[in-house]
């Protein structure tokens, strides 16, 4: 039994970590239509810049971390400035096709700069676990899950209380209305994205000392997060979060039964059994929605 609780709190954090991801993808999706299958690797340059900053110039964890952040967000918005905007009027396969490919590009530059080992960053307070019941609970998981659980409130305040947030949403359901409103609707996707790689880097810090980061690892946090989102229902940032951590649990748990190497399998066979039977997702809310 404690093996098996030890291995929930194990998904736990995926789930937590997951679930960054997928609100990353909900974030873009709801106000600009497009599937940003880069969105793990916001994740990865997260980890990587601050680790940089943190061990080749000397600074700070905490000033590290936060302009990571900014770093990211500032690559986020030029993607979709310099690559994206032209093409928002392309079909849909192609900008996931393009995204893909984006993502491939900052792949390979990150082999280029950091390599491709593994590199960690520090616990925000220490390694020494909290123990309950024979269970060792690392802080990191509390952080991660604490984050998580912030970002998410952080998202229903924008959406449903702010008109930043009413209005990043009538340019995802009626661009054209929106636009005759007075709404820059480019404005608002250029902040969605702003958001969605501040999610990604906030995720990468957090998480990058539960698990070590490599130039691959952001596509494959990056598929299970798309899994996540579609899992918890396309479109709401509450059944991202419940998909994340559906995912993430299940994951961690089905180590104890096959070898680890198997368990990311588990999230595609995931992805067929829910698009075939459940296309809405597990809360079955629609693609944009008013309120969570």
């Amino acid at each position: 039994m404690t093996e098996w609780l030890q291995l929930l709190v194990s998904g736990i954090t995926l789930g937590a970590i997951f679930s960054l991801v997928a609100l990353g993808f909900v974030t873009i999706y709801r106000t600009s239509k497009v599937v940003n299958m880069a969105q793990g690797s916001f994740v990865m340059l997260g980890t990587l810049f601050a680790y940089s900053l943190l061990n080749e110039l000397g600074w700070p964890f905490w000033l590290s971390g936060i302009v990571a952040v900014l770093g990211v967000i500032l690559i986020g918005v030029l993607m979709f400035q310099v690559i994206l905007k032209p093409m928002l009027k392309a079909p849909p396969a192609a900008m996931i096709l393009l995204t893909i490919a984006i993502s491939l590009l900052i792949e390979n530059l990150a082999l280029l700069k950091w390599g491709g080992y593994g590199l960690a960053v520090p616990p925000f307070t220490g390694e020494k676990s909290l123990w309950l019941g024979g269970v060792a609970i690392p802080p990191q998981t509390l952080w991660v899950v604490g984050i998580t659980a912030a970002v998410l409130l952080a998202l229903y305040l924008l959406n449903n209380k702010t008109l930043l947030g009413k209005q990043m949403t009538a340019t995802a359901t009626r661009p054209a209305a929106a636009s005759l409103c007075g709404i820059s609707t480019t404005l608002m996707i250029i902040v969605a994205f702003a958001i969605s790689a501040g999610i990604g880097a906030i995720g990468g810090v957090s998480v990058g000392s539960v698990i070590p980061i490599a130039f691959t690892t952001g596509g494959l946090i990056g598929l299970n997060g798309f899994v996540a989102a579609i899992l918890g229902g396309w479109g709401s940032s509450t059944g991202a979060v419940v998909g994340g951590f559906t995912l993430g649990i299940l994951e961690s748990l089905f180590t104890g039964i096959v070898p680890a190497g198997y368990k990311d399998a588990l999230a595609f066979v995931l992805l067929i059994v829910v698009v075939y039977f459940r296309p809405a997702g597990l809360l079955g809310t629609p693609s944009v929605e008013g309120e969570e």
